[in-house]
């Protein structure tokens, strides 16, 4: 049936009124941000920074490595790794027969000068009075004379010699020369040895300390005037505190650390040389809130993060103070509270307000 005019305008106007309400909230879901999942963290305030920790070794301050002055084969080795020495205790003895050929040739040439001397200075002693006399010339003299002096220069040579040999002799023991604890070992019996080759290492053991290598790119953080903890690490409980004495120049060229010493302040007993141990320091510092790096935007000079409501549905920016940037993660000393939730990926796609959907545990 075919309507009036103005029954058919009245009718087209509700078509179009309806038309254009659906397409209103079709555009209105459209434009809706999605849900977004996202990861998150509960932020923790941390009042104490911890420094290691690191592990090394119970070392002497003092040590030395002791070899022979002069070469020789060995033929007795008296002490090894371990053993308690006393100052002019014998460690090491060489074959003796060489050096006392030596000084018997040097006593030798002693008797062979001095008698040369005896019979220079006789001479110089006639040749002498004959120029009193008249009987021989100045010439003759002088030359009694430099020979007296030759001949008594070559017998203070001799002497010298002989000296040194018997000193040679003494040198084929090789003696402590202090109180201490032999820690290395280099030579056996039946070895040939070179003047001043190492044959034991002996250390003084009433002074201790500890040994750790540290990556070099830590050493720069490393406070020098702490105080560290050293524990021993087959009993964390006995434990010493040590001081930075010395911080190695250069890093090793194959491991990158650098070797850090230092003094131990009345160790136990049981800070035996060569024990074990790990070194730790803990100082308090500002209560600070640690994040990962990627919690963080920073746009025009300002830093801030998103924060997850009450409700675990929507984040909120908040803007926060850096106290501390590191590549994977930063400090914050202002702007957030311990307890809350915070965005730590996909902080660049998020908006003011917006629906999130939270992992089911929190990194």
């Amino acid at each position: 049936m075919r309507l009036p005019n103005p029954q058919r305008t009245a009718l087209a106007a509700a078509l179009l009124a309806a038309l254009s309400a659906c397409k209103d909230e079709t555009g209105d879901k459209a434009e809706a941000p999605p849900i977004r999942p996202v990861l998150y963290t509960v932020a923790k305030s941390v009042d104490t920074v911890r420094f290691g920790p690191f592990a090394g070794t119970v070392e002497p301050r003092y040590q030395s490595q002791l070899g022979f002055q002069i070469g020789g084969r060995v033929v007795a080795r008296d002490v090894t790794v371990g053993d308690l020495v006393k100052r002019g205790q014998r460690l090491a003895a060489l074959d003796p027969i060489v050096p006392r050929y030596a000084l018997t040739r040097a006593e030798a040439d002693v008797s062979d000068a001095r008698a040369q001397t005896e019979n220079a200075v006789a001479t110089e002693a006639r040749t002498r009075r004959l120029m009193e006399g008249g009987n021989v010339t100045q010439a003759q003299l002088d030359a009694a004379v430099a020979n007296r002096d030759t001949a008594q220069a070559r017998l203070a040579q001799a002497q010298a010699s002989l000296k040194k040999a018997r000193d040679q002799i003494g040198y084929t023991e090789l003696k402590a020369d202090f109180d201490g604890v032999v820690t290395e070992r280099r030579a056996e019996v039946g070895q040939d040895l070179s003047a001043g080759q190492t044959v034991v290492t002996v250390a003084r053991p009433e002074v201790r300390e500890a040994v750790v290598d540290i990556p070099e790119e830590l050493v720069g953080a490393m406070p020098k005037d702490g105080r560290f903890t050293v524990a021993l690490q087959s009993a964390p409980d006995v434990t010493a505190i040590g001081t930075v004495r010395e911080v190695a120049p250069f890093a090793d060229a194959s491991t990158r650390t650098r070797r850090i010493r230092m003094a131990l302040q009345d160790p136990p007993t049981a800070f035996r040389l060569g024990t074990t141990i790990t070194v730790v320091l803990t100082r308090p510092v500002e209560p600070r809130i640690y994040l990962p790096a990627t919690a963080l935007l920073s746009e025009a000079g300002k830093d801030s993060v998103w924060v997850v409501d009450g409700d675990g549905a929507h984040v909120t920016r908040r803007a926060v103070t850096v106290a501390e940037r590191k590549a994977e993660r930063v400090a914050l000393k202002a702007g957030l509270n311990p307890g809350e939730r915070v965005v730590v990926a996909g902080a660049h796609s998020l908006s003011e307000g917006q629906t999130v959907r939270l992992s089911d545990e929190a990194l």
